[in-house]
């Protein structure tokens, strides 16, 4: 928009509110000292006019856009839409708007993404994981933009983050298993290139197995897109080995569903013939039959801290480069005893 179309669109809504084009622009910049009368008469006129302040103008006013950018992986996960509509509804207590963009786990793309941001206008970036293209750190640090990782629990000052822990629940999850007597144990994981969580919580299985004095040989490891439908997929792919395991350790709540829903249709009973376990605690995950055993995420508050953090810290605040957040085990009625144990 023109300086001038810019001038006359100012002058458009002076004149309905009968106040100077000065006025308009202190309201429209949220200067301070600004009468509640003389806000409503102009907030009452744009209404009227239909007028859409230019955002760069105002920008160059207050030093800021008014909107943070985010790039999740996916939003069919519906672990990643509780926390961006958390993040969404506590940005807008600080005056904020968030953009969106989403990548499919593909971090070229992610990062050209995070670049269309940049160049849109955002005061502050939200990313998810610590796996990310070498370029993105260049970009974030040449712009002088703050951010936030988040979803992991990495120790990087260079990447503050406010996550948890993904590997200490996923071995937990194993040896609650192992305690109920389990030795045939398989994995159902998202691909891990590019994905530091599906990594994370695939070594976190790893880890309780071999510390029960067992391994997990790679055949139980079965690598699939999220899904339910992909859950069902690698259901049938373990069922069909020789040996077949008595206990399913799922990367995700959406792959333990369709894991359980396959393993229904083939009559196969959980927990009594096999324990599954996810990993988000969604809230269909209580309403299964049986409930099912899973990690609590916390995602809303990850949202709402994302929020305070990110905006504290474009405001000049010193803030602690990691936050962590538990992530507890629930235990549910889709793990049980080992058959025979």
């Amino acid at each position: 928009m023109s300086k001038e179309m810019q001038r006359t669109l100012l002058e458009d809504v002076a004149r309905e509110a009968g106040v100077s084009t000065a006025s308009v622009s202190r309201v429209l910049n949220r200067a301070p000292h600004v009468s509640e009368r003389l806000r409503e008469r102009v907030e009452a006129a744009i209404d009227r006019l239909g007028y859409v302040p230019d955002g760069s103008a105002r920008a160059l006013a207050s030093r800021r856009i008014g909107a943070i950018g985010a790039l999740v992986p996916t939003l069919d996960n519906p672990i990643f839409g509780a926390m961006i509509d958390s993040l969404e509804q506590r940005l807008k207590h600080h005056d904020c708007r968030l953009l969106i963009a989403t990548y499919r786990y593909d971090l070229e793309d992610e990062f050209q993404a995070l670049r269309t941001l940049v160049q849109q206008g955002i005061d502050g970036v939200v990313l998810i994981g610590h796996d990310h293209r070498p370029a993105v750190a260049p970009l974030l640090e040449r712009r002088r933009l703050p951010f936030l990782s988040c979803w992991h629990a990495e120790d990087d000052p260079a990447w503050p983050c406010i996550g948890f822990d993904n590997a200490a629940p996923a071995r937990l999850l194993a040896e609650h298993l192992l305690s109920l007597g389990h030795r045939r144990l398989a994995v159902v994981s998202a691909p891990t290139e590019g994905n530091d969580r599906a990594r994370k919580r695939l070594e976190g299985f790893r880890q309780g197995i071999e510390a029960g004095d067992l391994t997990l040989p790679s055949e139980r490891i079965v690598t699939v897109e999220y899904g339910i439908a992909e859950g069902a997929q690698a259901f049938e792919t373990l069922m069909g080995l020789e040996t077949q395991p008595t206990a399913i350790l799922c990367g995700n709540d959406t792959l333990a569903f369709g894991v359980m829903l396959a393993a229904q249709r083939a009559g196969v009973r959980v927990p009594q013939e096999l324990s599954v376990t996810g990993f988000d605690d969604l809230p269909q995950a209580r309403f299964l039959s049986p409930p099912l055993t899973t990690v609590a995420v916390p995602a809303i508050e990850i949202g709402h801290r994302v929020a305070d953090d990110l905006i504290a810290r474009i405001g000049g605040e010193a803030r602690p480069p990691r936050q962590l957040l538990d992530a507890p085990l629930v235990l549910r009625e889709s793990t049980g005893a080992a058959p025979g144990a």
